[in-house]
């Protein structure tokens, strides 16, 4: 049998492994952005200078050989699901037995006037990474940056760029940054790390226009309040979506991504869509239908994997979780914890913050029964066994707190809080909210 995958991401290359350790089947994985995986959560540490592109690739360029896994270096232009059969941008053909759809995401743009200037970009894939060498080297060539959009690629991006000395001015749409995921003490916390780090964040402030030069370069950006920013580099990191439009005619369904039941499988037999690109017909609980995140990228490879290789099971991602650094601060949520803007009137929030330090935890619990719905942590980092059990056995929010030093995964030489946490949360009633 024939599988084949698009795109060479965690998901598309978890599934090739998995298949080749279950099956004899033969694999090709198509991708255009690169000839080997690599660990896209890096990019960042290669402009940085912590990393090189070879250190990125988690395996051997030999590995791929010796597991009879054929890499193809190609775009794929369309899809004919009748006779399965991809086009390739080149005209030549690929015929499949069996499918897999794993090409990720591509970043927003809202049509912003400007938006296709030279020196505007993205910073999602490895010709983002090698645009930005090119657009902004150093703070001689590249005098300010502005960066649109503010969520975890923003960040990125801005750390990037300061740790080259380079101005960034940061437009945020919001009142506080992040905070329709973060709470209102954290999201508050992080405005105040992101301007330590010498950022100029502008909140409540909207891209309009970006102007350009003779060349066709970016020069300014005009904000939604009339003031012009001039700047060298636009970074537009205003989320992304599913990169699907190659399904165009060839009867795959899609919204917003390519919808999949809980096989993963799509309304075509023998096509398949995991990653960044696939949405749930049904969303899993509190989960979004389409789910951009690493970990359960690489849950839906091996799903579909068994899947394919015939031991079918449904792809169960269990309770939330992410991390993230926001420059010098770790981030870690497990379970639902609501932003400021977006809070279940059922959730109560327990918030605690060291006075000195950026440390903080918030304990989301449901306000009748009181059962623990998620924790955030920022700067304390929790062991993600223990706290998904409590999510599991539906523990309460007064039998979490006196044992938060069983889910603390800092070294044994840190200063550990947990003795702080309980005494506020059990002496100042004023803290939950």
């Amino acid at each position: 049998m024939q599988i084949v995958i698009i795109g060479n991401g965690i998901s598309g290359i978890t599934a090739a492994r998995h298949i080749r350790k279950l099956s004899d089947h033969q694999i090709t994985v198509i991708s255009a952005e690169s000839d080997y995986f690599f660990s896209r959560t890096a990019l960042m540490y290669i402009y940085m200078g912590h990393m090189k592109y070879q250190h990125t690739k988690p395996y051997e360029d030999s590995f791929w050989k010796k597991n009879r896994i054929e890499l193809k270096r190609a775009r794929v232009r369309s899809v004919d699901t009748e006779t399965k059969t991809l086009i390739l941008d080149s005209g030549s053909q690929i015929a499949y037995d069996k499918l897999i759809i794993a090409t990720g995401s591509q970043p927003n743009r809202f049509g912003w006037p400007g938006q296709d200037l030279k020196r505007v970009q993205g910073l999602y894939s490895l010709q983002d990474l090698e645009a930005l060498e090119k657009n902004a080297p150093d703070s001689h060539r590249c005098k300010r940056a502005v960066i649109v959009g503010g969520g975890l690629i923003g960040i990125e991006l801005a750390e990037m760029l300061r740790s080259r000395n380079i101005p960034v001015t940061f437009l945020v749409r919001e009142t506080s940054f992040w905070n329709g995921v973060l709470p209102q003490g954290e999201s508050a916390m992080i405005n105040e790390h992101i301007r330590e780090h010498h950022v100029d964040l502008r909140l409540n402030t909207n891209l309009k226009e970006i102007l350009s030069d003779d060349a066709g370069a970016a020069r300014a950006v005009i904000t939604d309040g009339g003031e012009q920013i001039d700047c060298d580099l636009v970074g537009l990191t205003a989320g992304v979506r599913p990169n699907i439009d190659f399904l165009s005619g060839s009867g795959v369904q899609t919204d917003k991504g390519v919808l999949v039941d809980r096989q993963l499988r799509t309304n075509i037999p023998d096509v398949f869509a995991i990653g960044d690109c696939a949405q749930q017909r049904t969303p899993i609980g509190k989960r979004r239908a389409v789910e951009a995140v690493w970990y359960t990228g690489r849950m839906m490879g091996e799903t579909v994997a068994r899947t394919i290789c015939g031991a079918p099971m449904e792809y169960n991602p269990g309770h939330w979780f992410n991390s993230a650094k926001f420059f010098d601060i770790e981030y870690q949520t497990y379970g639902w914890v609501s932003g400021a803007s977006s809070k279940d009137p059922q959730e109560r929030q327990f918030h605690w913050r060291h006075p000195e330090q950026y440390l903080c935890l918030t304990i989301s619990y449901h306000k009748e029964s009181r059962v623990l719905l998620g924790i955030n942590t920022f700067g304390i980092r929790m062991r993600h066994e223990v706290i998904d059990q409590w999510l599991t056995e539906n523990r309460t929010v007064d039998q979490v707190v006196p044992r938060l030093g069983e889910a603390n995964f800092d070294p044994e030489w840190y200063r550990h809080y947990e003795t702080e946490i309980a005494q506020t949360f059990t002496s100042k009633a004023e803290k939950v909210v």
